[in-house]
């Protein structure tokens, strides 16, 4: 049987297998080329677009200095495009960015060139640059969060109305999937995107497999998280993963990406290639569905995901069920990225070695202090910060440890393979990792600021356009926005509803939270998310017969004053918290709003993404009971290494 007659023949009639090449504009080509032979998949999607990249080549595109579209797809398609053509394998990707047809005409020029038969279409209605340009003359749309009124904006969040100096640079629409189902359904083999939303591609795929309704809403729903799981490059196959140090470590680098297989339902097992590096487990599934969440509903342009019945369960060797997702009508507006050139930045990394260091690092930070005022502008920078890293930090800035990297050779190739190969695993670190920006140096360097706003989707006037051969004939099909929405609310909050007593639970010891809980954290503009939970699939997990407590002590333990006081020296009366409960995963989810300022590259913290929030709340010391720290083995406390 051929493998078209085969896609056909099955589709609709089995789970419907598909995997991730990107995460982001760094994950090189190669990763798109191994999703389609290590084995069988029935479609390929990635995420190239984290939320500033593809600002930061807006200007550049317009002055025809970049192509618009990242390297790194084009990358993948060239080195994929005969497998794509034999296995009849369809990609989805994001890989367009600012010039998606830039993108779909050199794939289609590739197709016509190897003299394959496949159907070349693009996505572009996300770019509303010219309608956000003269934002000072027409007005600001509402910000992303103004729906909470309780929600505190930073001072400067409306700077870029103040004067000219404050240029609109992008402004992006996150489209849904409707453009990448009628693409497909209109025979697309290959499908080019601009912004669309990190799991629109999946949900397009799956939504096409099954023929489903658009108010098929449980099911899309299901796929909205597929997609969610599988977005982020290797991050729910070991990457990123806050149990790492119980395993083989040189089993957690040069990892596959994941596979979600999704099913009729809108549920999914969570995979891989099995010819390839890395794992699939309970706890790295739930680290990647409390990643970048906010609180319980998940909003697409599509659907709603409403997720406080989500349950993971372990099915076999390197493969997760994810099920209890359930779906509602998706909002009236859609997310509306706006970067804008909004000032300077300036940092300084430097060293104290030995005896006093502490010390040392106090007359440094009186020193500067001094000679700034005496110049007269230590009252004018925004923001100065000083960061001292310490144990038990109060703040994340003091718990932030660094590596120094040298090198030096005889020619310039070589130092810039370094640089290569760095980038090449950006997206398959250890948790809490996170690098400073490449804009921050001594010397003053411009920078972007991020202002996420709401848009009608009845306003957007969408698309899919395919190319056809042998003329390059274009045909354009345009589409409709949702047939029903639900307007959008303020999420729900409340802390544990029957709190136990933590006395009930017997003597405690001081330990770090992270001996007995596993976290993942991120960012969505200003705000932080921190997932916490009990981990299943560790070696020093806790036994079953004990789990129902410890979640009971943890939910109870885990309240909103409790995070304000675990993030310590970080918290400010002006942020606002949000909590909910995932019972059927024993996870405690937190978002803090405002506490990444203005979000993304304009954020000050040096964590601006907050990936590493959820390590260093793991670090910080908590009263514990003793016995499920005795269950865990030898009835002390598991050590963890620390640098």
């Amino acid at each position: 049987m051929s493998y078209e007659t085969r896609w056909n023949d099955q589709r609709g009639k089995r789970p419907v297998r598909i995997a991730n090449c990107s995460g982001y504009k760094a994950d090189p080509g190669y990763h798109m080329k191994l999703q389609a032979e290590l084995g069988d998949v029935d479609f390929i999607t990635g995420d190239y677009l984290a939320e500033v990249n593809i600002a930061e080549n807006a200007e550049a595109f317009t002055a025809g200095s970049h192509p618009g579209y990242e390297q790194t797809a084009w990358d993948g398609l060239e080195q994929t495009i005969d497998i794509l053509a034999k296995k009849r394998t369809k990609v989805i990707i994001n890989g367009g960015a600012q010039n998606p047809k830039g993108l779909a005409e050199r794939t289609h020029e590739l197709v016509t060139k190897k003299g394959h038969s496949l159907t070349v279409a693009y996505v572009e209605d996300d770019n509303f640059l010219s309608v956000m340009k003269d934002i000072r003359k027409n007005g600001l749309p509402p910000h992303l969060d103004s729906v909470n009124s309780e929600i505190n904006f930073p001072r400067d969040t409306l700077n870029l109305l103040e004067d000219e100096s404050r240029p609109v640079v992008s402004a992006n629409a996150y489209l849904g999937a409707r453009e990448i189902v009628k693409g497909l359904e209109l025979g697309a083999d290959i499908i080019i995107c601009g912004r669309v939303a990190d799991a629109s591609p999946v949900i397009g795929a799956a939504w096409y497999w099954y023929s489903w309704s658009e108010t098929d809403y449980d099911r899309l729903a299901g796929a909205l998280i597929a997609g969610h799981l599988i977005e982020c490059s290797a991050y729910v196959t070991g990457s990123n993963f806050a149990g790492f140090y119980e395993y083989d470590l040189d089993s957690l680098y040069d990892l596959v990406f994941g596979i979600a297989e999704v099913e009729k339902d809108g549920s999914c097992i969570i995979t891989k290639h099995e010819n390839g590096k890395g794992m699939v487990t309970e706890d790295t599934v739930k680290c990647q569905f409390l990643y970048e969440l906010q609180g319980n509903i998940y909003l697409n342009s599509d659907v709603k995901g409403i997720l406080d019945e989500v349950k993971v369960e372990q099915v076999g060797k390197n493969r997760v069920r994810l099920s209890g997702i359930r779906g509602a009508p998706p909002p009236p507006t859609t997310k509306l990225a706006i970067f804008y050139r909004a000032g300077y930045q300036s940092e300084l990394l430097l060293n104290a070695t030995g005896y006093a260091t502490k010390e040392k690092w106090d007359l440094y930070e009186r020193m500067l202090r001094f000679g700034l005022k005496r110049r007269g502008i230590l009252d004018k920078f925004d923001i100065l910060e000083v960061g001292i890293p310490a144990p038990n930090a109060p703040s994340q800035l003091a718990s932030t440890t660094y590596l120094r990297i040298f090198a030096e050779a005889s020619s310039p190739a070589t130092n810039l393979g370094l640089a290569a190969t760095m980038s090449e695993f950006s997206m398959q670190h250890f948790s809490g990792f996170h690098c400073t920006s490449d804009q921050r140096l001594a010397l003053p360097k411009p920078y972007l600021s991020f202002y996420p706003a709401l848009y009608p989707q009845r306003s957007l006037k969408t698309s899919v356009t395919l190319l056809r051969s042998p003329n390059n004939k274009r045909m354009t099909y345009p589409t409709t926005a949702p047939p029903k929405t639900e307007p959008l609310a303020p999420r729900e909050t409340y802390d544990c509803r029957e709190p136990s007593s933590l006395s009930a639970f017997g003597p405690t010891r001081a330990v770090r939270l992270g001996d007995i809980a596993l976290a993942r954290s991120g960012d969505k503009g200003a705000n932080l998310n921190i997932g916490v939970f009990l981990p299943t699939a560790l070696p020093s997990s806790l036994p079953a017969s004990a789990r129902p407590d410890a979640w009971s002590w943890l939910r109870s333990f885990l309240s909103v004053s409790k995070m304000k006081e675990l993030l310590g020296e970080d918290w400010r009366e002006a942020y606002y918290i949000e909590r909910v409960e995932f019972a059927g995963i024993c996870a405690v989810h937190f978002v803090v709003y405002g506490i990444l300022g203005k979000g993304v590259s304009g954020s000050a913290r040096l964590d601006g993404l907050g990936k590493g929030v959820a390590d260093w709340i793991r670090d910080r010391v908590v009263e514990v009971p003793v016995r499920f720290l005795e269950v865990r083995g030898s009835g002390e406390t598991p050590e963890r290494p620390r640098l």
